[in-house]
């Protein structure tokens, strides 16, 4: 029979590599100095956009993570540290982070894996300042609709100064001649 710490472990790791293969991607963050109410604020707050956080021994995390062929990742994991997995959308995830960060500066964000590419602290920032997908999808939805609208707006106004020929041409024929 197997120890219990020894059997924690195993199911921590299995739980790593079973919720990194079901998301798109991770963020490891560095939580040292923040309290314990404000991490299950942030928990549910990242609940809300499909992202959970996962915090776990830093050698069980190495392990997963060297199984997971993220070796590049490794040297993120340490002193006390968080996992956050994001299955729907990292912009929110990330935007979450950062706002976060903005009143608990001692959380840290360390890196992440996002599809195929590592993600450094400044590519997070940098995803948190990206519209959300429904602002993006507007955008697209406005510039194809643009030119339909302007196009219909040229044939109006054709249509327009048509008319005012034809009405002009209709005046000028009533007029008597003298």
């Amino acid at each position: 029979m197997k120890k219990i710490g020894l059997l924690v472990k195993e199911t921590s790791e299995n739980r790593i590599k079973d919720s990194f293969k079901s998301s798109k991607g991770l963020i490891i963050v560095k939580y040292s100095g923040v309290s314990s109410p404000d991490m299950s604020s942030l928990r549910k707050t990242l609940k809300g956009t499909g992202a959970s956080l996962f915090v776990v021994k830093n050698t069980v995390a190495r392990r997963a993570m060297k199984e997971l062929g993220l070796n590049d990742l490794i040297p993120n994991v340490q002193s006390p540290c968080g996992m956050i997995f994001f299955k729907d959308e990292p912009v929110d995830t990330s935007r979450i982070l950062c706002a976060f960060r903005k009143d608990h500066d001692k959380l840290i964000l360390e890196g992440g894996y996002l599809v195929d590419r590592l993600l450094s602290q400044k590519d997070i920032e940098a995803m948190s300042k990206l519209p959300s997908k429904d602002i993006l999808r507007a955008q697209v939805v406005m510039s194809l609709n643009s030119p339909i609208t302007k196009f219909v707006i040229v044939l109006n106004q054709t249509l327009k100064k048509f008319v005012y020929c034809l009405d002009q041409i209709k005046a000028s024929k009533e007029k008597p001649t003298n």
